[in-house]
C-alpha cells in the first residue's frame, strides 16, 4: 500500500496544527457558525443531530493494522468505544467532542491517516473493488490510478469549492464492485481491440434527489491521459455547473441539462488545452504508483493439497463449510482465499465496529494477510490474503468476535446509512429499520433460498445507504413530521446498471418486515429456476409485487 513521502506527511501535519487554531477560536467566539463551516468540513467535520460526526479518509478503502489499531485507541480515548464504515470505504466517529478533534487528527497524522476532503465541495475519497489486486476477475489493478488521483486531487486549489461534492470510483474487474455508474465520475480499466489497457470515462452519474445512470465519456483513453481528461471534465463542471441551488449542483444535472453529446463535445475542446500538459502520466510516473502496489510474499502452495485439505475440514465441521461457501472468494494466487469478514450480525448497526473487535482484525490481518485490512463499499471488512490451510483458526476466532454471519451478498448483509439516530439531515431512521429486518429473516437456510439480494436503506433523499441501486431499497421519508418508509425495486450498481421504480406509498416503520415479506414471497412464486431477484424482477415488471402488497385484507 500506499506510503506516505515527507511531503504527505508534512501537509497533513500543518492540517492539523490548523485546525487546532481554528477549532480554538470558534470555541472562543472568534470565528462565526458560518465562518467555521467550510473549514470543518475541509477536514471531515459535521455537527450532527446529537454531537459531532468525524469522517476519517481511507483511500481506496486500504488500510494497515497499525492504523487499524490506532482507530480502534480512538474510538474508546474520544469517542463510545465503535467505528462505522461507510459506503465510501471510508470510516466514521459519531460521538466526538468538538474541542478534542484536533487531538484525533494528530493521533491520526502519527499513522499516515487524515480527514482531508471527506465533506465539503471538493472532490471526495476516490473508491474502487474491495478485492483489487487479487480477484479472479481482474484485467488490471486499479490501486495505483486510485492514488494518481488522490495525490492529484488532494487540496487541488481550482478544485477546491465546485459546486458541490465530488465522488470518483475506479474498476479493473469484468464485475464492478465499485459502482462506477452511481458516481460523478467512473473509471473503468478495459482493453482495446489491440489488447492495450485503458480507460474507459463515465460522467454524470450520481444518486441523491435525481438519481441518474452515467453516460459514457469517452470509451477509450491512453492512461497516461487520465489526469489530463478528468481534468477537463472537473473544468467544465467547476465553470458551468449550478451554484444557485445546491439541489440542481452536481455534475449529472449539467450533463442531462447540456445533453451527453454536447457535454462531451465541451469536454473534448478543453482536453484540447490539456491534452500532453504537465499532469500527463509518464510511464515513470506510472510505475512508481504501481510500485507501492507490489504482491506480498505470498507461499508457493500445493493446490491440490490445500484443496483436499479445506474440502475435509468443511466436510468434518458444516457451519465452518458454509462460512467458506458463503464469505470467502477465489483468489488469484493457488493456495489462498479471500475472506469477507461480515459487519451485519443482528441486532447491531450495518458497518459498526466495537473497539474490541478492530483490535482483533488488526491482529488476525498481521497473522494471517500480511497485515492489510480492507474496507467495503457494502459496509464490511475483507482479509484479502488468507491461505486455504488458516482459514479454519481465522473462522473460530471470527467466529467468537461475531465477526463471522455467513451472509455476506444476501438480504441480511444490508447498506444502511445512520439515519435520524445520528444525521441532522436525515427525515426518519434507518438502523431500526434494518434490525427489524435482520430479526424477521434470520433464518438462513431462507435466505440462502432466496439467493443473492442486495437490501440498501436510506434516511433520506441524501441516498447515503445507495437505495436507489439496491435491488429492493428503503427510504426514509418524512410525513407531516412523521417518519415513513418508501420502497422502490430494480436497482443495480452492476455494469448493468438500474434505478430502483417506487413501488409505490410509503408505509410505516412496524409495517416494513411485512413489506418486505410479501415482495419476497411474491418473487418466490414467480422465479424461474436459477433467478436471483432483481432478474424475475427485471422479467415480471413491477405490478406483481405492488399487487400483492397493496392488496387489501378479505
Amino acid at each position: 500500500m500506499y506510503v506516505y513521502d515527507q511531503y504527505d506527511q508534512t501537509i497533513v501535519d500543518q492540517r492539523v496544527d490548523q485546525f487546532r487554531d481554528q477549532t480554538a477560536r470558534y470555541l472562543a467566539g472568534n470565528l462565526s457558525d458560518g465562518e467555521f463551516l467550510p473549514l470543518r468540513l475541509q477536514n471531515g467535520l459535521y455537527l450532527q443531530r446529537l454531537a459531532p460526526m468525524l469522517r476519517i479518509a481511507v483511500p481506496y478503502g486500504l488500510l494497515n493494522s497499525t492504523q487499524l489499531r490506532k482507530i480502534a485507541f480512538i474510538t474508546r480515548q474520544f469517542d463510545k468505544g465503535y467505528a462505522h464504515v461507510s459506503t465510501r470505504q471510508n470510516i466514521q466517529l459519531n460521538w466526538p467532542r468538538l474541542d478534542e478533534v484536533p487531538d484525533i487528527l494528530a493521533e491520526l497524522a502519527g499513522v499516515q491517516m487524515h480527514a482531508i476532503q471527506t465533506s465539503g465541495n471538493c472532490i471526495r475519497n476516490t473508491t474502487t473493488d474491495q478485492y483489487a489486486g487479487v480477484a479472479t476477475d481482474e484485467l488490471e489493478d486499479p490501486r495505483p490510478y486510485c492514488e494518481i488521483i488522490r495525490q492529484w486531487s488532494t487540496l487541488h486549489p481550482e478544485f477546491a469549492f465546485l459546486p458541490r461534492k465530488f465522488k470518483i470510483a475506479v474498476c479493473g474487474s469484468a464485475q464492478d464492485r465499485a459502482a462506477i455508474h452511481a458516481h460523478d465520475i467512473g473509471v473503468e480499466l478495459v482493453a482495446n481491440a489491440s489488447g492495450e489497457v485503458g480507460c474507459k470515462i463515465l460522467a454524470g452519474g450520481g444518486l441523491g434527489r435525481t438519481p441518474v445512470i452515467g453516460s459514457v465519456i469517452c470509451e477509450w483513453l491512453e492512461k497516461k491521459h487520465l489526469l489530463t481528461y478528468l481534468e477537463s471534465i472537473l473544468r467544465v463542471y467547476n465553470q458551468n455547473g449550478r451554484r444557485d441551488n445546491k439541489y440542481k449542483a452536481r455534475i449529472k444535472i449539467l450533463v442531462k441539462a447540456m445533453g451527453v453529446d454536447a457535454f462531451r463535445e465541451a469536454v473534448e475542446q478543453e482536453w484540447a488545452l490539456l491534452k500532453d500538459g504537465p499532469t500527463t502520466l509518464s510511464d515513470e510516473a506510472i510505475r512508481h504508483a504501481k510500485s507501492f502496489f507490489t504482491e506480498p510474499a505470498y507461499l508457493a502452495l500445493d493446490a491440490a493439497a490445500a484443496n483436499s485439505e479445506l474440502a475435509a475440514r468443511c466436510a468434518a465441521d458444516p457451519i465452518f463449510g458454509n462460512w467458506v461457501k458463503r464469505n470467502t472468494v477465489d483468489h488469484r494466487v493457488a493456495g489462498y482465499r479471500i475472506v469477507n469478514l461480515s459487519l451485519k450480525a443482528t441486532g447491531f448497526a450495518p458497518g459498526d465496529i466495537t473497539d474490541a473487535q478492530l483490535e482483533l482484525v488488526a491482529d488476525l490481518a498481521d497473522q494471517y494477510s500480511f497485515g492489510e485490512v480492507r474496507t467495503t463499499h457494502q459496509q464490511n471488512m475483507v482479509l484479502a490474503d488468507v491461505q486455504k490451510g488458516q482459514l479454519y483458526p481465522l473462522w473460530q476466532q471470527l467466529q467468537k468476535a461475531g465477526l463471522a454471519t455467513p451472509n455476506h451478498g444476501y438480504l441480511t448483509d444490508m447498506i444502511c446509512c445512520p439515519g435520524g439516530d445520528y444525521c441532522s439531515l436525515a427525515n426518519a431512521k434507518s438502523i431500526p429499520v434494518a434490525e427489524a429486518i435482520q430479526s424477521r429473516f434470520n433464518d438462513l437456510d431462507y435466505l440462502y433460498d432466496l439467493g443473492p439480494i442486495e437490501l440498501n436503506i436510506s434516511g433520506c433523499m441524501n441516498a447515503c445507504g445507495h437505495h436507489h441501486i439496491g435491488h429492493i431499497g428503503i427510504l426514509g421519508v418524512d410525513k407531516k413530521g412523521e417518519e415513513f418508509y418508501q420502497v422502490c425495486l430494480g436497482g443495480s450498481q452492476a455494469k448493468d446498471a438500474s434505478i430502483g421504480k417506487i413501488l409505490g406509498p410509503s408505509f410505516s416503520q412496524d409495517d416494513m418486515p411485512d413489506v418486505i415479506d410479501k415482495l419476497l414471497s411474491t418473487y418466490l412464486e414467480l422465479r424461474e429456476e436459477e433467478e436471483i431477484f432483481l432478474d424475475t424482477y427485471r422479467r415480471v415488471g413491477i405490478e406483481p409485487f405492488k399487487e400483492r402488497v397493496y392488496a387489501k385484507a378479505d
